[in-house]
């Protein structure tokens, strides 16, 4: 017997069935508390939006609309949330840029692809030796929107499409922004390797 979708089950809660929402809450948690700790920088603050957000889905159930898929509405009202904390903090994310953009089957396209393949070329060895660590220093320099596209086509993996009702902007402006932050990144990383090797010199 197949497993019943997130619709259903959120029906099924509105419906008086407590033990649906109950498996919602066990079968999305993990996965959205990754998507706000890499979004924040805190798995703390990340357990208390994620509650947040499923007291939100509690109290707005109702509101759902039932044409649509519950997982990006869910991540929609996480990623408020966790804008909010950003807001507060104004702090930035690193991600990774070893994923691919988006699916896979929308480019087949990794982060460092795109870098490797035009004005911009990674300094190999130092990718190597200290890759994380400098990528993510880079990365914490880049605007909180570019950050946001990111975590959520690289590491999430959803759709252009479903980015965009995530995020609350049109389809064609989350492609051009997730090309602004691999400007931006690219721009950045040229600086920060040219300021490296002019300091070993």
């Amino acid at each position: 017997m197949n497993a019943p979708t997130d619709e259903q089950l959120l029906q099924e809660y509105l419906n008086g069935k407590a033990a649906s929402f109950e498996l919602l809450l066990r079968r999305h948690a993990p996965e959205l508390h990754h998507f706000v700790a890499r979004f924040t920088g805190d798995s703390i603050v990340a357990e208390d939006v994620v509650q947040e957000a499923f007291l939100q889905v509690h109290s707005s159930a109702g509101a759902f609309d039932p044409t649509r898929r519950f997982k990006p509405w869910l991540f929609t009202i996480a990623a408020n949330k966790a804008r909010d904390y950003l807001r507060k903090l104004s702090r930035r994310r690193e991600v990774p840029f070893d994923a691919f953009i988006g699916n896979e089957n929308e480019t087949g396209q990794r982060f460092l692809d795109l870098l490797s393949g035009g004005d911009v070329l990674p300094h190999e060895d130092l990718l190597l030796e200290e890759k994380h660590t400098f990528v993510r220093n880079i990365v914490e320099q880049i605007p909180t929107r570019f950050s946001e596209v990111l975590i959520l086509a690289y590491y999430h993996r959803f759709s252009y499409k479903e980015i965009a009702q995530i995020v609350g902007i049109p389809l064609g402006t989350v492609k051009s922004r997730l090309h602004a932050a691999i400007v931006c990144f690219g721009q950045r990383y040229r600086e920060a390797v040219a300021e490296r090797v002019k300091g070993q010199q």
